[in-house]
């Protein structure tokens, strides 16, 4: 996921700087440190004022976490599951427990321990949903901080933008015509700076956290739609068809709008997890 990032965001700056080597003999014009500072000073400056740095921090942390490899697979979840609900069909808690000790999904495990504990499945799927929906909120909450950063990048530009007219009718009141390019360029160049940070990295970092937190929370729903179908005792063969089906039927949603193959079970006999 970091890798096309890195990649748009490096090609946009290729694009970019190969566009002012074409339309300029004097490229320099659009390197203004006074104007980088004002816009990404004002940036942050303004997080920092309207944000917890807690909030900030994790919302950094997620950023890094986007370079890590992506290990959600919905199809062996749906075989973990099936293999679960195996074992809980034939009252093995003990290989249950077992298993539960091996490295898999947190989440899975202690939707599985309330399980076997014969907790009842309404309670079961209640608390695994408050988990969701604390996740999403979140997770929303960093990819925020970057949308944030996306609104105040522009603004701060346009500052940088009144700033160097001030400057310029100051130079013009004096009759100091020398000056006049410096201040022109800084009203100017901060405004593309603004817009540049603005579209170039902080919206592709904040869209990315979106659809990072997306995938989550509809495989943790995979998750808890096979747990309350074990809850309930139905049969491994139908949770696997069920999950099948879970997953198919996103997919449908979301991509081609044309008629596919569904599978034959009614809507009635599965307890479909919604989304908080």
């Amino acid at each position: 996921m970091i890798l096309t990032l890195v990649l748009g965001s490096l090609s946009g700056i290729f694009f970019i700087v190969l566009a002012v080597m074409l339309s300029t003999d004097n490229p320099m014009i659009f390197f203004n440190i006074p104007g980088l500072i004002l816009v990404a000073g004002g940036c942050f400056a303004a997080l920092f004022a309207g944000y917890p740095g807690k909030e900030i921090k994790a919302a950094l942390r997620a950023v890094k976490t986007l370079g890590h490899p992506d290990h959600l697979n919905d199809v062996q979840q749906i075989d973990e599951l099936v293999q679960f609900a195996r074992d809980y069909s034939r009252n093995d808690v003990r290989k249950i427990e077992a298993r539960l000790h091996q490295h898999i999904n947190p989440f899975l495990a202690m939707g599985m321990q309330m399980i076997i504990a014969k907790l009842p499945v309404a309670d079961v799927a209640g608390t695994l949903a408050w988990r969701i929906k604390r996740l999403k909120a979140r997770e929303q909450a960093e990819a925020r901080i970057f949308h944030a950063l996306s609104s105040y990048a522009p603004a701060f530009g346009m500052v940088g933008t009144l700033l160097g007219l001030v400057n310029m009718m100051l130079v013009l009141d004096a009759k100091n015509l020398d000056l006049m390019g410096g201040h022109l360029a800084i009203a100017l160049v901060t405004t593309f700076y603004g817009l540049l940070l603005s579209n170039l990295f902080f919206k592709p970092i904040a869209t990315k956290l979106e659809r990072r937190t997306e995938k989550r929370l509809l495989h943790m729903s995979l998750i808890l739609e096979g747990l309350t179908l074990i809850g309930l005792g139905r049969s491994p063969a139908f949770i696997r068809e069920s999950l099948y089906s879970f997953v198919t039927h996103y997919d449908d949603e979301l991509g081609a709008r044309h008629s596919t193959k569904h599978t034959g079970h009614s809507d009635s006999e599965s307890a479909h997890a919604t989304l908080p």
